[in-house]
This record gives structure tokens, sequence and C-alpha cells, in this order.
């Protein structure tokens, strides 16, 4: 499938992301073994517009990415609920950073862990996966830790299979995942990739009052707006 570029990029925004995605997991809808688990913070806005498309219900699914000191947006590893962590080697061995600093890292992203968990779930279970086909969703793919801490994450929960999803992703870090996810979709694989945001018209961030509210539209059993508008 052709993505149409919009001034050099693929995307106008996560909405239209998502969007694209869902017209590429279209065999997902319409089940009632399928949920969409969106990655905080950018993911979700991606994931409400998949879990709309393919009538799946939505959760969020919290891990943090583990930042290399100083030069944050190159993750080192990620972690995830119930003690998940992993760490990318391609990373850690060529900085030549040292077990204490990643350990020293991960304490301080298990704080924020624990704050987006009280914010986004409160008192809420854990996502209902088991026995289901999970929608592991992101609105894009660098190296890939975080998404590597998610898939861990969700297999703890016993889902019959799990299925990456992303707008847009480094190919070699694509391919790589289909080690750990059943099935792995990456809508844009560009032979160029240096960042995610590159291949947004709008990356703005995405703050927790949005990530709240989608959450809240998803319980109340909001359809979105579907598939017809933009697809490619």
């Amino acid at each position: 499938m052709t993505v149409p570029f919009l001034g050099g990029r693929a995307y106008r925004d996560r909405i239209h992301a998502g969007r694209v995605l869902a017209s590429q997991l279209a065999q997902y809808a319409g089940r009632d073994d399928v949920v969409v688990l969106g990655l905080p913070r950018g993911g979700v806005p991606v994931a409400h517009e998949v879990a709309a498309a393919l009538g799946a219900p939505l959760d969020v699914l919290l891990v943090r990415k583990l930042g290399v000191p100083g030069h944050t947006e190159l993750a080192m590893g990620a972690i995830g609920p119930g003690g998940v962590r992993v760490v990318n080697p391609t990373v850690v061995g060529p900085l030549g950073i040292p077990d204490e600093v990643v350990d020293a890292v991960a304490r301080e992203e298990e704080a924020e862990l624990a704050r987006r968990q009280q914010l986004y779930r409160g008192d809420r279970e854990p996502p209902a996966v088991a026995g289901k086909v999970a929608i592991v969703v992101d609105d894009g793919l660098a190296t890939g830790a975080t998404m590597r801490a998610a898939v861990s994450a969700v297999r703890g929960l016993g889902p019959a299979r799990v299925v990456v999803a992303v707008p847009v992703g480094a190919g070699r870090t694509c391919r790589e995942l289909e080690d750990v996810a059943d099935e792995v979709v990456c809508a844009r694989m560009p032979a160029t990739f240096q960042a995610v945001g590159q291949w947004y018209a709008d990356f703005a961030p995405t703050g927790d009052a949005e990530i709240r509210r989608l959450l809240s539209d998803a319980t109340r059993g909001d359809e979105g707006s579907g598939l017809a508008d933009d697809e490619p």
C-alpha cells in the first residue's frame, strides 16, 4: 500500500496515521477477541483510531523508555509493568554505559511509570487480554526497545496472539521485532530513517489530559470517524 507524502511527510498527524494503520489491520475488524493497546503517550491517539475503526476495545499499556543520559531521545532500554526490563545492547555496548547507570535511570522511570499508572488507570485492573489478539500500537519505531518491553509485558497477560502495529518504523527494527511478536505491521518502512517525528507534519507532544480523554471516549464506546476519509 502506498502512503501519500504530505510536504515530505507520510502523515498529517497521529489521527491520520492511525486511520492509515487501521486499513492494514482490517482482518481484525468486527471480532470479539481483539483488544488494542496504545503505548503512552504518542501511541494512544494512533491506537484510538485503530480501535474505533476495528470496533475493538482500547486500553493503555504503560511502558517507559530508558533514555541515554544527556541524549534521552536515544533508548538504551525500557521498562514495563511486572518488573519487565529490556536493555538494548546495540546502544549500551558501543557507548560503554555501565549497569549502575542503567539501574539509576530505571529507578527514575519507575517513579514516572507509577505516576502514569495512577493517572491513566487509577484502580482499574490491567487490560484483559488473556486468550485474545493483543494489537500493540505506537506512533513509530526507532530502536524498538520500548516496544520490546511492551511485548514482554503483554506476553505475561496470556494473549493468544501479539500484533505489533505502527504507522512508520526503521526497517531493521520492524524486522527484528518479528522475533518477539506473532505479527508486525509497519505501514511504512522508509529506506532512510532517523527519527519517528520526521514522518509527521504535526508531531506535537501528546499530553496526559488528551490520553485521559481518549480512554474515556473509548470506554463510552466512542466510534471515532473510521477509515473512509483517510485511507490512502
